[in-house]
């Protein structure tokens, strides 16, 4: 089917206007002279926003292909993975946030220093680059390629268009930019859903119909409750292992920790995770009920023989083009809808990449670098990874049978850093060492069982087609969800399997929880064997003590001893009077936009307080509220 002028048009719509957010930004307010407004936007976004570019980043094009085929080949179990959001999102939100928030980060791994050593730090931040340079390519290659086998859409035309907008507005308007596209990305992204389901609902004659030929043909899934971790979707495995993979997202990405940081405060940062709950749910809907509608439509309407051929995503698309042939500009708006999550997600991977590679290793190696030059050279930066985003997309098209193992890395990666993090935040004893061979463990063990698991299923599945012409990937809600199930989503005949056959099988909603628990067990070891920290030498800002929390009513002494002896932070509220409790060592004052110090080293001064406002800076640039949290 070819696109019309009115397609055209509002594809060129999306597109302009997303470069005259990043120009608008660009030429007013600060016009990112600074390096703390153009990775932090100066730290002053409202809770709204940030909520909305948090979804968009999760909400990528493979999401928006992948989870509507998944309905409509295997049914509703997948829709139980709305179970997970609440925990996925309330842990970040009063144990991560609050960590990071009031140590005045830049880069997520600038804890690791802060909590181990530099070599840590920089071990995790070549872990991040290497993840997101292999992935940001293949989401920006694999939507194309689809749109292009099913409309003839110009396939590097779409490329490099979509490539070079989204450097030039990241490059131009820096987070500030890319937060306020990924709004108007995300109404983008809602209104092509809702056009695809409510055209074709109407044609399939009402939800109604459209729910009962789901039933009829066994689509509408129940609660399957069984604990078999090898079974690719059952409650447990969405609702538990579910929110590993949110958290892997959610509480220790980069590009959403980058947004939680630059809410104006703490309160602002957390209510941007709890809004994003809701939207979440929404979209998740909207996703499902794609593929219910597509699943109905082609039960009254039987695709063509080519349709049938076709890959699963690939089917989205010519569904999309049967439903919305008659109704110009509407093909286009989905084709917008499908690329604004493309977008979204290589802005953030490009914004953040500048971030972690500016912070974690330029300035610790330049502290004296000038403000004027550190911004031009974090723009720089950003355009640099945009180039190599072309890059990569131009190797993913060489890739053929390889390039679903090179998506498979994305998610391969996600738990091992949630682990390390993990590792730092939750046992004061874990020291540098153990962290180190723990992230190693984890990283081994990931890409044993993803590997293994592709190898597998393509010699149990040896007729599948070759990349290089389809675009079958796996399911992915979120940057570091299905993105490791390689081969998983096609359905294989049922065959019994035993030893590392077995092992290789296990569901890939597992992977983030086994691979983050491979980093715990092996640090906690080694730091044991090697000598453990001694709690009164670590820093309590680092720690977030779990056991005292939830123990909360135990007498204080049990609690103080369940703090394996770390300081309590002047931070936590634990103290009766102001005075009280010893300030911890000031490793990590507040920061100006170029790594130097803003204000007193280690003072938080005390002002004129409104309820519930505790503490505020009154010196440097910007003011920081800093509430007391808890679960």
């Amino acid at each position: 089917m070819a696109f019309t002028v009115a397609d055209y048009t509002v594809f060129v719509l999306l597109l302009v206007l997303s470069s005259a957010i990043g120009l608008f930004y660009a030429l007013s307010g600060g016009r990112q002279r600074t390096v703390q407004e153009f990775l932090l936007a100066n730290r002053s976004m409202s809770f709204l926003p940030v909520a909305l570019s948090l979804l968009a980043t999760f909400q990528s094009a493979v999401a928006i292909l992948g989870v509507p085929a998944e309905i409509y080949r295997f049914g509703t179990e997948y829709w139980f993975l709305g179970c997970c959001y609440f925990l996925g999102l309330l842990i970040p939100a009063h144990v991560f946030i609050p960590v990071f928030y009031r140590l005045h980060l830049t880069s997520t791994y600038e804890y690791l220093e802060l909590r181990f050593n530099k070599a840590v730090r920089v071990c995790g931040t070549v872990t991040f680059i290497f993840q997101m340079v292999i992935y940001m390519g293949v989401v920006l290659y694999a939507p194309a390629l689809a749109l292009n086998a099913v409309t003839q859409f110009d396939l590097w035309g779409a490329v490099l268009t979509m490539g070079l907008v989204c450097t030039l507005y990241t490059t131009l308007g820096g987070l500030k930019a890319v937060i306020w596209t990924d709004v108007f990305q995300t109404l983008v992204m809602f209104a092509g859903q809702l056009a695809v389901i409510v055209v074709g609902t109407v044609k399939v004659g009402g939800m109604g119909r459209v729910w009962q030929l789901a039933a009829d043909q066994g689509k509408i899934s129940g609660i399957d409750l069984s604990p078999d971790p090898f079974e690719r979707h059952t409650f447990w495995t969405l609702a538990v292992g579910g929110v590993f993979m949110m958290l892997s997202l959610y509480g220790v990405n980069q590009a959403q920790v980058q947004r939680y940081l630059s809410s104006r405060t703490e309160r602002e940062a957390v209510l941007s995770c709890y809004a994003v709950f809701p939207c979440q749910q929404v979209v998740l809907c909207l996703s499902c009920l794609t593929g219910l509608v597509m699943f109905a439509y082609y039960q009254e309407h039987p695709p063509t023989a080519a349709q049938s051929q076709a890959s699963s995503d690939q089917l989205v698309l010519y569904f999309v083009m049967d439903v919305l042939k008659d109704l110009p500009g509407l093909p286009g708006l989905f084709v917008a809808c499908l690329f604004s999550g493309s977008l979204s997600t290589i802005s953030s991977a490009f914004n953040s990449l500048a971030t972690v590679t500016m912070e974690d290793l330029i300035h610790p190696y330049f502290p004296g670098l000038r403000e004027s030059r550190a911004t031009l050279l974090s723009k720089l930066l950003a355009l640099s990874y945009g180039l190599l985003c072309l890059g990569m997309a131009y190797l993913s098209s060489m890739m053929g049978p390889m390039l679903q193992a090179a998506i498979s890395i994305f998610g391969m990666v996600g738990g091992p850093l949630l682990g390390l993090f993990c590792l730092g935040m939750f046992f004061p004893c874990a020291n540098p060492t153990g962290a180190i061979t723990g992230l190693a463990a984890g990283l081994a063990m990931a890409f044993w069982i993803g590997i293994g698991s592709l190898v597998s299923n393509l010699q149990a599945a040896p007729s599948v087609p070759a990349l290089s012409n389809s675009t079958d990937f796996p399911q992915a809600s979120s940057l570091t969800t299905a993105i490791a199930t390689t081969l998983l989503t096609s359905a294989p005949a049922p065959r019994r399997l035993s030893g590392l056959q077995k092992f290789y099988n296990l569901s890939y909603m597992w992977y983030s929880a086994h691979n983050s628990s491979t980093v715990i067990l092996v640090g906690l070891l080694v730091s044991l064997l090697t000598g453990p920290t001694k709690g009164a030498t670590v820093n309590p800002r680092t720690i977030y003590p779990v056991l005292p929390q939830l123990l909360c009513c135990l007498p204080q002494r049990y609690r103080e001893q369940l703090s394996c002896g770390v300081g309590r932070s002047a931070e936590d509220g634990s103290c009766e009077e102001p005075g009280s409790c010893e300030e911890p060592a000031p490793c990590a004052p507040e920061k100006t936009s170029n790594g130097m110090l803003n204000g007193p080293v280690g003072g938080l001064a005390r002002v004129e307080e409104a309820e519930g406002e505790g503490f505020a800076r009154v010196e440097g640039a910007h003011t920081y509220v800093l509430q007391e949290t808890s679960l």
